[in-house]
């Protein structure tokens, strides 16, 4: 072990399905740190299935944290997570000077290590009246509405993410200001340093790897974890990727075999985003997901010892 002087974060992002979990339990047992999670979708704990959270024996072999902490019924935004985490993060490092963090939501990741823009409050019954207009006239209004309020955003924004379409518009509607202008404003330092690590692999292994996890995930019992959360399709947390076509099945607008080649073919939609957002980091150093635990502690040792 090396003797740490300086507080280090090391985070590790990707693609879902990459394999981002298993290296994560392995640096945190090599340096006997805890795991932050930041995938914005393991948060809430009647999503088990869908959103891939970790097996029972591999939330044992570390100790992690932001796992199933929050239910669907909570209002919990990218803006609490930051606080959350920080504060995490500093009991963490009164214990050893590294720390692990792993997820692949990428707004979330920048949240901690660089903070947020800033956003003012707006009426809640904005957000209310945006996701009733999501379920009455669909997506594409929305992002209609989000064209002619602020072109930038919309050219930037992941469009397909009702979510995000929805809190831009909200700022956009409640402060009557655009959202991109207040965007990429100076953000905080923080008081530990970072090391960025991302997995990655050809395309093809990468959708082939998401075609497998989602056939895991029906024959895990996705179809009745999602038929439990049905009557709460309106929530913010099951706007997503794994849930909403389920919700389309139930509804009769899908059959069961369509649904599924939904959500592999919107969950490759889903990792390709990750990887445009992520690649634009020139601070994170790449591996092949095949690459070996001790090449990639190498790199770390290396960096660490930089500080």
């Amino acid at each position: 072990m090396i003797n740490q002087t300086k507080n280090t974060l090391i985070t590790i992002v990707g693609p879902t399905a990459i394999g981002k979990t298993a290296l994560s339990i392995e640096l945190a047992k090599h340096f006997n740190a805890d795991i932050i999670s930041c995938d914005s979708r393991q948060f809430y704990k009647e999503m088990t299935i869908g959103t891939a959270v970790p097996e029972k024996h591999e939330l044992a072999a570390a100790k992690h944290h932001f796992i199933q902490n929050r239910s669907v019924f909570e209002d919990y935004n990218v803006g609490d997570f930051e606080k959350d985490a920080l504060k995490k993060l500093d009991e963490l490092f009164k214990k050893n000077a590294i720390q692990i963090m792993v997820g692949g939501s990428g707004l979330y990741v920048d949240a901690v290590l660089k903070g947020l823009d800033y956003f003012p409050k707006v009426d809640k019954t904005i957000r209310e009246k945006l996701n009733k207009t999501l379920e009455e006239k669909g997506l594409t209004h929305l992002q209609d509405q989000l064209k002619a309020l602020d072109i930038e955003t919309y050219n930037n924004i992941a469009k397909d993410n009702p979510q995000r379409v929805i809190r831009a518009l909200e700022i956009c509607i409640g402060t009557e200001t655009p959202y991109s202008t207040y965007k990429n404003k100076p953000k905080t330092k923080r008081n530990f340093n970072s090391i960025k690590i991302g997995l990655t692999a050809d395309r093809d292994i990468i959708y082939n790897r998401i075609n497998q996890r989602v056939d895991l995930m029906m024959a895990n019992g996705l179809l009745d974890e999602a038929k439990s959360l049905y009557e709460f399709k309106h929530l913010n947390a099951l706007q997503t990727v794994g849930y909403r076509e389920l919700f389309s099945f139930f509804n009769g607008e899908f059959d069961k075999d369509f649904a599924i080649s939904e959500i592999k073919k919107n969950t490759r939609r889903f990792a390709k985003r990750q990887l445009t957002w992520f690649r634009k980091d020139d601070a994170i150093i790449w591996f092949d997901f095949k690459t070996s635990k001790n090449e990639i502690l190498k790199e770390l040792n290396n960096k660490i010892n930089l500080f």
